[in-house]
């Protein structure tokens, strides 16, 4: 996953030492799950196995442009063995729209493969077996976790790094090191669903060049120095 260079400045403009209060995390949560009740994935699958290729495809790529692939190419083609049937070449053909796509093309058709020959053709639960497949790393693999199976992972891709250092909820150099802070604030009743209601935040409120601080739900509890006011 790439963090983008507005991601890294605006976690500068966050007090050094301002972390928000494991009250105020509480608080927040509460108030972004009462703005959104049900939060959920805005890529398009089918099961299990039709999100990980779906997220694998997302690698800096925006969902809507994954979506708009992935959906004739899921009307025939949503298992493993369906797939490898497909071949690389077409699958190549049908995902050229989205970024890095050959690269994508051939980690879609040796994942494929390695589920039918490891897991009989089904996406595993365990992380180190989804980790072990081409091209899934982390945060992958939490999103497959989370999203197929309900574990109260939380993925952090550049919105939820850009949020969890603005607002001070997780301070982090890195995705890995905000994931473990988000991981022991946020509290258990808020985990489950932590990772949508943080991404859709940063993707429609706390944007990367001009975060819509007026209609920010958390600004008052927001450790950001930068807010716009208009």
């Amino acid at each position: 996953m790439q963090i983008t260079r507005n991601t890294t400045r605006s976690s500068a403009k966050t007090k050094r030492g301002k972390r928000m209060p494991d009250a105020e995390i509480a608080e927040a949560f509460h108030r972004l799950k009462a703005a959104r009740p049900d939060p959920r994935s805005e890529l398009a699958y089918i099961n299990p196995y039709t999100l990980l290729v779906a997220v694998v495809l997302s690698a800096q790529a925006t969902d809507v442009g994954v979506n708009k692939a992935t959906g004739p190419l899921f009307a025939i083609a949503d298992t493993p063995e369906k797939m490898l049937a497909l071949g690389e070449d077409r699958l190549r053909e049908m995902i050229r729209t989205i970024g890095l796509y050959r690269n994508k093309a051939k980690n879609v058709i040796a994942l494929s493969k390695a589920l039918i020959e490891k897991h009989g053709g089904e996406v595993p639960r365990e992380r180190a077996s989804l980790e072990a497949l081409p091209g899934v790393g982390r945060k992958t693999a939490n999103v497959v976790l989370n999203v197929a199976f309900g574990e109260p992972t939380i993925a952090v891709d550049t919105h939820i790094f850009r949020v969890a250092n603005r607002a001070g909820m997780a301070p982090g150099k890195d995705p890995h090191a905000v994931e473990k802070e988000l991981e022991a604030r946020v509290p258990a009743e808020f985990r489950l669903h932590a990772h949508h209601w943080l991404i859709l935040h940063g993707r429609y409120i706390c944007k990367a060049r001009k975060p819509d601080c007026p209609v920010c739900p958390i600004a008052d509890l927001c450790r950001y120095e930068a807010k716009t006011l208009a």
